[in-house]
């Protein structure tokens, strides 16, 4: 019994000690903050439903869609799913195991065989048995494959969450985009109404000698342009609703049939507020494409331990209890008791580099992890850079934009009124028209490139930030 339990606890102080490299994180140097007009705001934390933020009914319900019927986020659950099933595989695989077994047989001798039985007795035999088994790990190899499944369970779900914020973006974007393209669509039927008024007032004037039949021709012309315009737009109207469908998970019969939900107008969407300065930089460690990439590295150094464990001594223990007996009514009694004890040492001698190179194959996984993880964090700062970037241009591009529509605007009227009171020549009119008819479209263009930024800028932050950033 002494024997027994210095046995015991010598494994487990082996066991303690893992083969293999222990993880430490080696974070490249990160810069305090974004801004450095203001001290960096270290409790800032990612908004769980940054999308809110818009205060569009319709796009949070277009979202919620998303969450729950769309493909590629199912495939991503589905991988959490098996994850954990193998995590807990390789748990398992540190603990004893039970099996139980049952056998009964029948047979018959003959008395003329090789070994002949007088009087063919017929034969019988009945066992019960548990078998119990365990491998020491004396070396951490099972440890190790259980920190590394651990690792490769939340690497799965944080690759789940950096689906879901890929998607819940692209589904703000194309959202915007198509709110966009419905404003557009407006304008193009609203200014081809006017120019066609605007023509038929033309017509009537060059038919009774008024006008040139150039101003005519020159309405005509304006006319057909924007009649151009109305099914281009209606075009991409209908592209845009098919693929904001395929992203909610519509079914094929409501991709053909259904129209989505429409919430506010392009221009009435609430912009968020800008990004508040010192805005730490460590917000980018909490994008789940990060943390996956961290994880893929910690599963890899992990596995290193399991491979190196491949040049030690395996032990394992098994022990069994049962009974046997030729009657089933006595296979129970004492007399019919039996039992066994068994240890097993595997230890690989000469393998022709197999092992060695499996050892080899480990590390050079780690390393394509740690470059992956390291590449991780270039491009999430890459991404933010460009994002905040962005996100201040548009704003001023914006602005820039619906200045030059209210200008375009009172020059139209102008240029209406000089026509009209035989100032200037019509050619004035339609250069302010057309003028105008694409600023209009332009600024709303502006307006949607400045949510699809501030879009960007919650994505590369991992989800954006909390609003109480001082």
């Amino acid at each position: 019994m002494r024997r027994l339990i210095l046995l015991a606890l010598s494994t487990s102080l082996l066991s303690a000690c893992a083969i293999g490299p222990d993880y430490r994180r080696d974070t490249p140097a990160l810069p305090e903050a974004w801004h450095h007009d203001a001290p960096a705001n270290t409790s800032a934390a990612v908004s769980p439903d940054w999308w809110t933020r818009f205060n569009d009914p319709a796009l949070n319900a277009l979202i919620a869609a998303a969450a729950d019927y769309n493909q590629d986020l199912r495939l991503a659950v589905a991988r959490v799913d098996e994850a954990r099933a193998l995590a807990g595989i390789a748990r398992a695989d540190q603990l004893p195991r039970l099996d139980g077994s049952a056998q009964a047989s029948r047979s018959r001798g003959s008395s003329v065989g090789l070994q002949p039985i007088a009087g063919r007795p017929v034969l019988e035999n009945k066992q019960a048995a548990a078998t119990l088994s365990f491998e020491l790990d004396i070396w951490g190899k099972l440890r190790r494959a259980s920190e590394a499944a651990q690792a490769s369970l939340l690497a799965s779900q944080a690759n789940r969450d950096a689906v879901q914020l890929g998607l819940y973006a692209q589904v703000a974007t194309s959202y915007f985009s198509l709110r966009g393209l419905d404003q557009q669509l407006d304008i193009a039927r609203r200014t081809l109404s006017s120019r066609q008024q605007a023509l038929t007032l033309r017509e009537k004037r060059f038919r009774g000698g008024i006008t040139s039949e150039l101003d005519f021709r020159q309405a005509e012309s304006e006319a057909a342009t924007a009649a151009a315009a109305v099914p281009e737009l209606a075009q991409q109207v209908q592209q845009a609703e098919t693929a904001l469908a395929v992203l909610v998970g519509r079914s094929p019969r409501d991709i053909v049939s259904g129209q989505l939900p429409r919430g506010k107008a392009i221009g009435d969407i609430s912009v968020p507020p800008p990004v508040p300065a010192g805005l730490p930089s460590s917000l980018l460690t909490r994008r789940p494409d990060v943390q996956a990439a961290e994880q893929n590295l910690v599963a890899a150094n992990a596995r290193i331990g399991v491979a190196r464990a491949a040049f030690l001594p395996s032990i394992s223990l098994t022990g069994l209890l049962g009974s046997e007996s030729v009657a089933l009514n006595g296979l129970f009694n004492g007399p019919a008791a039996t039992w066994s004890f068994a240890s097993n040492l595997a230890m690989p001698l000469f393998d022709f580099g197999k092992t060695a190179a499996g050892v080899d194959a480990a590390n050079a996984r780690q390393q394509q992890a740690l470059a992956q993880y390291q590449l991780a964090i270039q491009t999430a700062f890459k991404e933010a850079q460009d994002s905040l970037v962005a996100h201040r241009k548009t704003r001023e591009t914006a602005d820039a934009r619906a200045s030059q529509v209210t200008a375009l605007k009172r020059s139209l009227r102008l240029a209406q009124l000089r026509y009209d009171n035989g100032y200037a020549n019509y050619l004035d009119v339609l250069d302010a028209e057309r003028s105008l008819f694409q600023a209009e479209l332009d600024e709303i263009d502006a307006q949607r490139n400045r949510l699809s930024a501030v879009v960007n800028v919650y994505k590369a932050l991992g989800g954006g930030w909390e609003a109480s950033v001082q």
